[in-house]
């Protein structure tokens, strides 16, 4: 061996015994802590077990996400995400309903909380791989968190990747479910009233594809909050040894 590398060895060793043991502290930190956050943590889980818990709770999150917005009415019919006209286009539904107009309006808001229902099926491999990129470092850090903070971290690091990866899939889903006609026609018609001065041309699917992300995420916390809160919803045994429960 040449002497430059004995002489390296003793740093690269010391290196590495300094990685394994910040692993082990954020490990025994996140683990001591859980009960803290209302999750019972069993000290017997190895780092790759925290990491794979983690995004296995994530990804059980996004499932049941995707599965109550996707189905019928999982936005027109939920108060709590039920999309309306873009707010820079607000002047326009009340202008119109004014005029005997608000069929157009009511076809035009139905059908684009149909193109979100419609889209939000596709997001399942975007959310997967991002899922996918989050470090055993990382999860380790969250384990101890509060009820929300996976979905925190998550939103932080991906809700840009995410919308530009979830676009296409809306506008497709406007199109499709004729959300961009509709929208289309009752612009076209405010616009065209004599008493319109400021001509409106939202971006409906930057609008569309924002809200239906944020309903994404909103669905994610509340899975996040119910396994760490409720040992009935550790539905696996990865799930029961990392949050708790038997």
């Amino acid at each position: 061996m040449k002497k430059g590398m004995l002489f390296l060895l003793p740093a690269m060793l010391t290196l590495q015994v300094s990685q394994a043991q910040l692993l082990k502290k954020l490990k025994d930190k996140a683990l001591s802590a859980g009960s803290s956050s209302g999750t019972t943590t069993n000290s017997n889980v190895t780092e790759s077990e925290a990491g794979a818990g983690i995004k296995e709770a994530l990804s059980k999150g996004v499932n049941a996400g995707i599965a109550a917005l996707s189905k019928k009415d999982g936005f027109f019919g939920n108060e709590a995400y039920k999309m309306f006209l873009p707010e820079d286009a607000v002047k326009i539904e009340k202008t119109l309903r004014s005029i005997g107009l608000g069929s157009q309006v009511d076809k035009a808001i139905l059908q684009i909380n149909r193109a979100a229902e419609g889209a939000v099926s596709h997001a399942a491999p975007i959310f997967v791989d991002a899922i996918k990129q989050m470090s055993i470092t990382d999860a380790l850090k969250l384990i101890s968190g509060g009820n929300n903070s996976v979905t925190e971290y998550f939103k932080g690091k991906t809700s840009d990747q995410l919308k530009a990866a979830f676009s296409p899939s809306i506008k497709g889903a406007l199109d499709s479910t004729s959300a961009t006609k509709y929208y289309g026609d009752i612009v076209n018609t405010y616009n065209k009233l004599p008493t319109t001065m400021n001509k409106v041309n939202p971006d409906l699917q930057d609008y569309v594809t924002t809200k239906a992300v944020v309903a994404l995420f909103d669905q994610i916390s509340k899975e996040e909050t119910n396994i760490r809160q409720n040992p009935a919803a550790r539905t696996t045994d990865l799930l029961k040894k990392v949050f708790g429960g038997k």
